[in-house]
């Protein structure tokens, strides 16, 4: 199978996937070739989320292949990561699609949610009948949400009220279930709740001229008196440590999603130096465009190297959250400048949509400051190296 990996993979680590996983790979790469890649140029430019396609992405077998379901057992963790690399390869906006509906809503659920909260939302989820989105960010809190969050959520009898307002919410103007953090003034924990499409009191407008991510339908949540049952908060969902436990796994996936984007805009980068002739021979033949080229794969096949030993220490249950951080600030810093780099190698070619490299330009800035800035992520890497908190 080693023919059919990808050549910017420059140490083959795909080569760690068994024979089966390979070809599970390929046919991916396969699907989002035909069905996928032909669609998001125009679906960036509208900032308009191509809804018809949940029905193949059902059919590609895309959703929750992190969990075990009878008679279909989980993939690994290192399959899960190329998985998630060749989606945000292709496409940023439907790595992160899917980021939140499989990884932070439907983990939220598997992780944090009861018996009966899992019953009732997960089978559903799994097929896209239903589409879950993911609100802890607050329009005057990101960074600081575990301590600072103003979203509240008071205990009235059989029900929970919530007020407040979330921000940059992925899905959040579809999303039929809604993973809402609120502070409970009761004891001032950060607890999560369901949510539903429609809750009285409860709405969601998207988020207008956006220039990155652009597909991704990014929405301000607001909670006026809204009033949810009590059998909607969260079973195991008691604090931000709680919450803490779902970031860590999906910071990993925004790492692979980091490395992705890199091989997109490097793909197309490599595609362009070997067409496009100026003094009469491929702009590929020159020193400085190769220079470019190769620090380009350098930056691919370190982020690769370390999103790899990322998914192999969550298949042994022995990621920290610390390498969890440094892995998605890493790979993230360095696809700025894989990116850059691309865009710079096309010269003024690189500014137009139809050569790609500038939706991945764009994106990229929007996964190097989700989940956790740079800065943020390195306060975690440099608390585990001093053992010292340097956060406030």
């Amino acid at each position: 199978m080693t023919a059919d990996l990808l050549t910017a993979d420059f140490f083959e680590f795909q080569s760690l996937l068994t024979e089966g996983e390979q070809k599970e790979l390929v046919v991916l790469r396969e699907f989002l070739a035909a069905e996928v890649r032909p669609r998001v140029n125009a679906a960036w430019a509208a900032a308009e989320f191509p809804m018809d396609l949940i029905p193949r992405f059902v059919e590609a077998d895309l959703v929750g292949r992190s969990y075990d379901w009878e008679g279909r057992p989980r993939i690994s963790r290192l399959l899960e990561g190329f998985q998630s690399m060749e989606l945000a390869r292709v496409d940023p906006s439907m790595a992160t699609f899917f980021g939140v509906h499989n990884g932070l809503a439907l983990g939220s659920l598997m992780l944090l949610g009861s018996a009966e909260q899992q019953a009732r939302w997960v089978p559903s989820m799994r097929t896209m009948e239903k589409i879950g989105a993911f609100g802890l960010t607050e329009p005057m809190g990101g960074s600081d949400v575990a301590r600072g969050m103003r979203t509240t959520a008071r205990r009235d009898g059989d029900e929970w009220v919530l007020d407040g307002a979330k921000r940059w919410i992925g899905n959040g103007t579809f999303a039929d279930v809604l993973v809402v953090f609120a502070r409970d003034v009761a004891d001032d924990q950060v607890k999560g709740f369901l949510v539903e499409k429609g809750t009285p009191g409860f709405a969601a407008t998207k988020i207008e001229d956006k220039f990155a991510l652009r597909t991704v339908q990014n929405a301000d949540l607001t909670f006026t008196d809204c009033r949810i049952p009590a059998s909607a908060k969260l079973e195991n969902c008691n604090s931000f440590r709680d919450v803490n436990k779902v970031l860590k796994e999906t910071r990993a996936g925004v790492a692979w999603a980091g490395v992705g984007c890199q091989l997109g805009a490097y793909e197309a980068a490599v595609a362009y130096a070997k067409e496009r002739e100026q003094f009469g021979r491929p702009i590929g033949g020159f020193q400085l465009v190769q220079d470019l080229l190769a620090r380009m794969l350098g930056n691919i096949t370190a982020s690769i190297g370390m999103t790899v030993r990322v998914s192999q220490l969550q298949e042994e249950g022995r990621l920290r959250d610390d390498q969890a951080a440094l892995a998605k600030s890493y790979v993230t810093s360095r696809g700025r400048e894989t990116v850059a780099w691309a865009r710079e190698l096309f010269g003024g070619n690189g500014i137009v949509l139809e050569n790609d490299v500038i939706r991945y330009f764009a994106d990229a800035e929007a996964l190097y400051s989700y989940e956790g800035t740079r800065e943020m992520n390195t306060l975690i890497v440099g608390r585990a190296i001093t053992g010292l908190s340097a956060f406030v």
